[in-house]
């Protein structure tokens, strides 16, 4: 697949998007509600309607060969890329299905470790570091300051005495 092409299938598949973001904004009120504001649907269907337009003036620089991109026949992305970005797409999903096992704060320390040591090559000492440190910002920023309840798995009855020392 060329860049002009991976352009042209962007464009179409963001304007799509942006018609049913805008479809399932008009749900709520997107005018002015008066004596409260904007209603509930504004900001997503006028952002969507912004995004719509972009998409247009992008087929149209392309029909008309316009600009570097829309005339570029590079291909679009190597065939080794799309191995590790197909690496990292499964080990999102892998993270994601261990939520409801070992919590996120197992999960995310594992994908951080395969990201960043097998996939990154970085040296153990920064990617343990790392992978420790990340989930324990992530705990205090959330459950603890923001007061929203991650999923912890089986990990949940060793966040009990934490909850009593913060909560």
């Amino acid at each position: 697949m060329t860049v002009r092409t991976a352009e042209l299938l962007m464009a179409v598949m963001m304007g799509a998007f942006s018609v049913y973001l805008m479809y399932k904004s008009l749900e709520l009120p997107i005018g002015w509600v008066e004596d409260e504001g904007p209603g509930g649907g504004a900001w997503p269907f006028w952002l969507s309607a912004v995004m719509l337009i972009s998409c247009f003036g992008i087929i149209y620089n392309w029909f008309r060969k316009k600009g570097k991109i829309a005339n570029s026949m590079k291909t679009y992305i190597q065939s080794h890329v799309f191995i590790e970005v197909g690496a990292v797409a499964v080990a999102l999903i892998i993270t994601v299905a261990l939520f409801s096992f070992i919590g996120i704060y197992g999960a995310l320390p594992l994908f951080l470790l395969f990201y960043l040591k097998v996939l990154g090559k970085h040296r153990w000492l920064f990617s343990i570091t790392f992978a420790v440190v990340t989930p324990i910002i992530i705990f205090y920023f959330f459950e603890i300051t923001l007061k929203i309840i991650l999923p912890k798995g089986i990990t949940e009855p060793l966040f009990l005495p934490l909850y009593k020392m913060f909560l």
